[in-house]
This record gives C-alpha cells, structure tokens and sequence, in this order.
C-alpha cells in the first residue's frame, strides 16, 4: 500500500472543520513535501516526523513522499498534524496496519524522541465533533489534553504518551497495549470566588451588582480611586447563576483555543480585566491564526474595564457591536471566524482626570473643560448600551471604621439564581437579552410607572435603546422581588441608575 488516509482536524474559529490528511508514497529522488495551505509550523513536521520515526525505531522510507492536508483552501497551522503525518506514513510504507485507520481521528506534536506533546484547542475539537456528530470515531491525542477532551459527552477519547504506544495499539489487536478510553472526571468540589462581604459599605453600589448578576445588565462604577469599584467587580462571578453544561463547554472551548482552560476550574465563570493598553485585536481577537480576544474569553462570564477612559477610542468603539449582538466575526484576508461573545460588561472609571471631583475634601482642581474631555472619552453610542451607571461614593471615616461586612455572596446569590430561574421559565433567557416584541409583552409597565417613565424619557432625551434598556432593568428588579407587574417603584429604581456621566 502506498496510499494512507487519515482524519484530524484544524481550527477556524469554534468550528474546528474536519481535515483529511492523504500520505502518499513514490518511486524518485527522496523528498518530503507538504500541500495544502500549511503555515511554518506545519510544514516544520516534516524534520520532526523523520526524527521521530527514526528515534522510535521505524525506518524512514527513502522514497518521495507527498502529504496532502485537505481540504487544499483551508490554513492549516500548529504541530497537531504531525501525529497523523507520522502514521500515514507507517501505514503507507507497511510498517503498521491500515485497515481501522479511518475509525479514529489524530492529533499531536511529536517531539523528537517520539513523544506526544500536547496541543491547544483539543476540547474544541472533540466539541466541534459532537456538534457535528461525527462522535462514533474515537479522539486519539496526547494525555496531557485527555482530561479537557474528554468533558464533552459522549466523545471517545484514547489518550497516549508517545508515538509508539498508537502504534501498539492497532498492532495489539484485541491485546493490553490498546489504548484505553479517558473516563471523564469532575471533582464535586465547591467554586472559589472573592465573598462579597468583603466589600464594606456600599449598599447602593451592592444593589446594583445584584441586578446586574440576575438580569445578565452591564454595568459602569464611577468614582473616587479606593471606594471599591474593582473589588465589586471582582465579585460579581461569585454572584451569578451557576453555569449549565452547555454554557461551560462553550466557555472552556474558547479558552482551549489558546491554550489556557484547565480542567480543574470546570463551571467555573470566566472574569478577564485586559490593561488599558490593550489592543483592538486583543480585545476581539484576530492575528495571523484568528484566536479569540477578551471580549470571547469573557464568554459566560465577565468582562471588567478597569479605568475606562485610558482605554484608546478605537478598542472602546469595537466593544458596541458585540454588546447588542453577544458574537463578533472576525474577517481577514486568508480567512474569516465567528465567536460567540456573550460576555457581561463591567467598567470602572474616576468622575475626572485627579478622580475627586465632586468630592467633599476639595482636593479636585480639574476645570468643567478638562472634566467633559475626560468624560468625553467615552462615547454616547457606548454609554447608551451600558444597563446600569451607578455611582460609588467615598466612605467617610466614621462609615469605613464602623461599617460592618455585608451580606455574603451565597446569600446574594440564591436570590438572584431564583429571580434567574424566573426569566429563564418565562422567556428561555435573561432579561438583558429581550427583544422587541418580548419587551412589548413582557415589561409592559402598570400606569402610575409608564406616566413616570415617560416624564423620565422626555426630560432625560433618552433614546429607543436606553428606553428599552431601562425597562429591562425594571424588570429585573421585579424579578428579584418576586413580582409579575413591573410597578412604580420598580420604574423609578431602574431610573435612577440610568444617570449620564457628563452630568457628573
């Protein structure tokens, strides 16, 4: 046989399209050449393939060798394909059997002795399978990515060590060198976040942390530096409703696609907080291999900006679109992907470049110009998608040093999972992905709070979107009291944290 034909697969986003990797072997001067849309890293195999053959105690044929990684218009990058590379070329050469080949799919970088290495982006893999359904194949790829791959249900992954072990394993016949199934494992072991209690004070601040968490609102802390704006942010994933299973895969794929997602924080919500010198390709995601940016990785969970008006205009202003539409699509040259960016905003900024204004101390000397350029920083098409504008007061000395803990977040946090469940049995969603028609029958106001909100909306010059906005919020708030009819004082609460930062 001079012909071997293998599956593994590529990553294009979250789709992680299946590839077909053809080894054919030829009479000729030897040569060793690699087609179809590989990047360096691929077309570097061809000196680790022959290593590591020749390290395990294979012989490396002195034939014209042609590798072929279809389909021949889809990018190709990374050392995963050199497993597949390896065995093709055993398999063309008779130094293995053929025959079950195509019952499994491959991928890992082999080192030069032979050994396995591991990969980025295997949970994405065995997850692009099962959406795909193509799980009756089974996943052989290096144990260190077993433990990942195999938390997507129903996937059959086979994890090994090093080259010679795979080899084994379709040569053992029904033997003990087979490679044995990962049996999926999750520790029953309780979440770590920061406790709310922590934070003293701040019963405004903490009201507000709490309707974001249960209708899903963003939201943006203004105030002095040290009042706690990032020690509440830091406490908000510790407050959200526990994550289900699908929305856990999907968040750990995104992060397998870099490399970062470790087994042990299963369910455990994503927080990221870029610094203000981040880019707009950090923030979205991009580069030459299209990986996800912040906002992706932020998936399912929070995403925390932290001195919001250092951040350059441009990384601002790309944050509009997936804020309505909870997925961003990357387009370059070469390629284009699609990530979902289903993330929960939440910003921090100080009222003025010094941070005091407004403050009882006098310690601010910004003038009103230098004060609205600051603010100004910020745009309105982006301040108009921010739920909730809340500020966050400095404590006194008598409050800091008398101001007992608040409530712990387990405490919050059951009282948002239930008005959750509410939103969820109601419309499948939370209130902050209402749209139109929900919004007309399900946060339809009683008659003393439409009268109220519309004197709000005529004084204040909101637009449709901060209208519909604060409606959502209403109703969350009558979520979390137990309500069905959004009242007046659910109206008149959700106002009040609509407030315009350039009235600061």
């Amino acid at each position: 046989m001079t012909l071997a034909v293998l599956k593994s697969r590529a990553l294009t986003g979250m789709t992680a399209p299946e590839v077909t990797v053809e080894v054919h072997l030829a009479n000729g001067l030897p040569a060793f050449t690699i087609v179809g849309l590989p990047d360096t890293e691929v077309k570097e195999s061809r000196d680790r393939v022959r290593a590591a053959l020749q390290n395990a105690g294979f012989e490396f044929p002195a034939r014209r060798i042609t590798v072929n990684l279809a389909p021949a218009d889809l990018p190709k990058e990374s050392g995963r394909f050199d497993l597949p590379i390896a065995l093709g070329i055993l398999a063309a050469s008779g130094q293995m059997p053929a025959a079950s080949l195509d019952d499994y799919e491959y991928a890992g970088e082999l080192s030069l002795s032979g050994a396995l290495r591991p990969i980025r982006g295997a949970l994405a893999m065995t997850f692009a399978m099962q959406r795909e359904g193509s799980t009756r194949r089974a996943f052989i790829l290096p144990r260190a990515n077993a433990a990942e791959a195999a938390l997507v249900g129903g996937a059959v992954v086979l994890p090994a060590d090093s080259l010679l072990q795979v080899c084994a394993h379709f040569a053992a016949g029904n033997g003990d060198q087979r490679l044995q199934r990962h049996v999926r494992q999750i520790e029953a072991r309780p979440l770590s976040y920061p406790d709310l209690s922590d934070v003293k004070g701040q019963a405004h601040a903490r009201r507000a942390l709490e309707i974001a968490a249960a209708g899903g609102h963003s939201m943006l802390l203004i105030g002095p530096p040290g009042t706690g704006k990032s020690m509440l942010a830091a406490r908000l994933p510790g407050i959200l409703p526990p994550m289900t299973e699908d929305e856990a895969l999907e968040s750990a794929a995104l992060q397998s696609l870099i490399g970062s997602f470790d087994p042990v924080r299963w369910k455990t919500r994503p927080y990221r907080a870029p610094h203000h010198t981040a880019s707009a390709v950090a923030m979205v995601g991009g580069s030459s291999s299209v990986r996800p940016g912040e906002i992706s990785l932020a998936h399912r969970g929070v995403l925390f900006l932290d001195e919001l008006p250092e951040f350059e205009r441009r990384v601002l202003e790309v944050l509009r679109e997936p804020l309505e539409s909870g997925c961003i699509t990357i387009s370059r040259a070469a390629r284009q992907a699609q990530f979902p960016a289903r993330f929960q905003l939440i910003a921090a900024m100080n009222p003025c470049p010094c941070g005091y204004a407004g403050q009882s101390s006098g310690r601010c000397r910004c003038s009103p110009d230098m004060i609205a350029r600051y603010q100004g920083r910020i745009s309105g098409p982006l301040l108009d998608r921010v739920d909730l504008q809340v500020e966050v007061g400095a404590l006194d000395q008598e409050e800091l040093l008398g101001a007992g803990s608040g409530e712990p977040s387990a405490t919050v946090a059951l009282r948002v999972r239930r008005a959750a469940e509410r939103q969820l049995a109601r419309q499948n969603s939370l209130n902050e992905a209402l749209g139109g028609a929900e919004l007309d029958r399900l946060c339809q106001p009683d008659a003393a709070a439409e009268k109220l909100l519309r004197s709000a909306m005529a004084r204040l010059a909101w637009s449709a979107r901060s209208y519909h906005r604060v409606l959502r919020v209403a109703r969350t708030i009558a979520d979390l009291d137990g309500l069905e009819a959004i009242g007046q004082a659910q109206v008149a609460e959700a106002i009040q944290y609509r407030r315009a930062i350039r009235q600061t």
